[in-house]
């Protein structure tokens, strides 16, 4: 029999909330891949079969907060912190500028030693370094006077995963000092001064179920980010969820053809986790619809030590200095990195 509700969506680009949560609970293998093949060709139509590539800094693990499935949490004593210092930052945009990025993401822990002040003087320094270059922020919650400062020093982009859009469940996976209420406030005044603001959520994560999907789904549909980055929840052996299993490949490749569906201009990574437990994720994704990647630029003594998730990948062709590797992967896809700084069409 078939889904209306596939069609509705191929249609409409929209769903209601329960509309979202009974297609996930009733999609069929064959309306899936419908699904992906319409996505990849609606990304194709919106930025051609190219694939945005980011340069990833991950320049400190140290975090405030205590959040239950993450390996860089607070209360995990086994973890090596760092600090990347500021000249090993802008040596690794020099690296990346060398070869040839034009887009880069700071991502850290929520880590305060990384004043308002600084974090400006930094941006400010990395934009004189690469103007024709992007930049994006990943640092957490943080106040209106510091994601002003730093979109004043010349930021373009903050990236803030809310993780799930359901208050109940946020609570399940977060201590009680953390509420979701406060993320979304965040990302609303990160729009509100005008980044090109990216959000995203675990798929497979603890406790979680389709009606959970259905309103981060719902929630992307109405807030209408630029970048969404989604991957499937990874255990790490120092948290609470040391043995809970992992996310579904599968599903988050689905979720992506129907993130893309929603909203065809919009950025979605194929991200690290979905490599991490596929050889093969980041191209499927691809092929759902994602079209960006991430290698890393960060100092290869520090990259085991960000390690948010079991087995994360940190070395090979997810260095920077091995983009070759992943740029045959995707010709083998009939895809290429593309050569500008992928602005969202948001």
């Amino acid at each position: 029999m078939p889904n209306t509700l596939v069609d509705e969506l191929l249609n409409t680009h929209c769903l209601s909330r329960d509309g979202y949560r009974e297609l996930l609970e009733t999609l069929s293998d064959e309306d899936a891949q419908r699904l992906k093949i319409e996505a990849q060709r609606l990304c194709e139509q919106a930025y051609g079969r190219v694939v945005f590539r980011r340069g990833l800094v991950e320049f400190s693990n140290y975090c405030k907060n205590d959040c239950y499935y993450c390996g860089i949490r607070r209360s995990n004593a086994a973890v090596s912190r760092y600090r990347l210092s500021d000249d090993e930052i802008l040596n690794c945009i020099k690296e990346g500028k060398a070869l040839g990025f034009k887009s880069y993401v700071l991502q850290s822990g929520d880590d305060r030693h990384y004043t308002t002040k600084r974090m400006a003087n930094l941006v400010a320094e990395i934009k004189a370094l690469a103007p024709e270059a992007s930049l994006t922020l990943s640092m957490g919650e943080r106040s209106r006077e510091f994601y002003q400062a730093c979109f004043d020093a010349g930021c373009d982009r903050y990236l803030l995963r809310h993780e799930t859009a359901k208050h109940c469940h946020y609570a399940k996976l977060h201590p009680k000092e953390m509420s979701l209420s406060s993320r979304l406030q965040c990302l609303e005044v990160i729009k509100s001064i005008g980044y090109q603001v990216g959000t995203g959520f675990m798929v497979g994560s603890p406790f979680q179920c389709y009606a959970d999907l259905a309103e981060d789904l719902y929630f992307i549909q109405e807030f209408r980010p630029h970048m969404v980055g989604i991957g499937p929840f990874i255990a790490h052996h120092e948290t609470k969820f040391a043995d809970m299993p992992d996310g579904s490949v599968e599903l988050t490749i689905r979720m992506i053809a129907i993130l893309r569906i929603m909203h065809p201009k919009i950025l979605l990574p194929a991200t690290t986790a979905l490599g991490t437990l596929d050889p093969d994720g980041r191209e499927k994704a691809i092929l759902a619809g994602a079209n960006v990647l991430m290698p890393n630029l960060s100092p290869l003594r520090v990259r085991e030590w960000y390690m948010i998730y079991d087995n994360k990948i940190s070395t090979g062709d997810e260095s920077a200095q091995l983009c070759t590797q992943l740029e045959e992967r995707l010709r083998k896809i009939n895809y290429r990195f593309a050569e500008d700084r992928g602005d969202s069409l948001m």
